[in-house]
């Protein structure tokens, strides 16, 4: 295929993905969206594919992150001694910088507001229905050994 007929080929798949009514209907046009994409980029000779290190801040974003490269036919992995939250994965750097962390900032920002509202939710339903923050006092505390937790 010369690069007209993929840029055709992709705008029907994206057409396609958009008109789409069910999971199955949207996960198929991603999925051909994602093979064209990756062949005009092997096409044009941009495609070195890197391995990448993600630094996630949560179990939740790991979680998601993991779904979301398998979704689009990565393998997510990590070396042995990395954080949990560490994850590798081998792409290249166009497609990770304009379609893979993007939808997933979108979708991180989404699954974190419903948990956050969840848990709010669950908190003032079952532990005390005031959310507001702690007090502000004045003044530093006294030191004090072993006083200190941490989560």
């Amino acid at each position: 295929m010369n690069e007209t007929q993929i840029r055709e080929r992709l705008a029907k798949i994206k057409a396609l993905f958009e008109g789409a009514t069910s999971d199955g209907e949207r996960g198929a046009a991603e999925a051909a969206l994602h093979r064209i994409n990756q062949k005009m980029a092997q096409a044009q000779g941009m495609a070195t594919v890197e391995e990448v290190r993600c630094s996630l801040s949560s179990t939740w974003s790991m979680r998601l992150f993991i779904a979301l490269c398998r979704s689009k036919g990565l393998r997510p992995y990590r070396y042995p001694r990395m954080r949990r939250t560490s994850i590798c994965i081998k792409i290249d750097r166009a497609s990770l910088d304009h379609q893979l962390w993007p939808e997933f900032l979108q979708m991180n920002s989404v699954l974190t507001q419903y948990l956050d509202q969840l848990a709010d939710h669950i908190i003032s339903e079952c532990i005390n229905p005031d959310a507001a923050d702690a007090d502000l006092v004045a003044g530093l505390p006294a030191p004090t050994a072993g006083s200190e937790r941490s989560a």
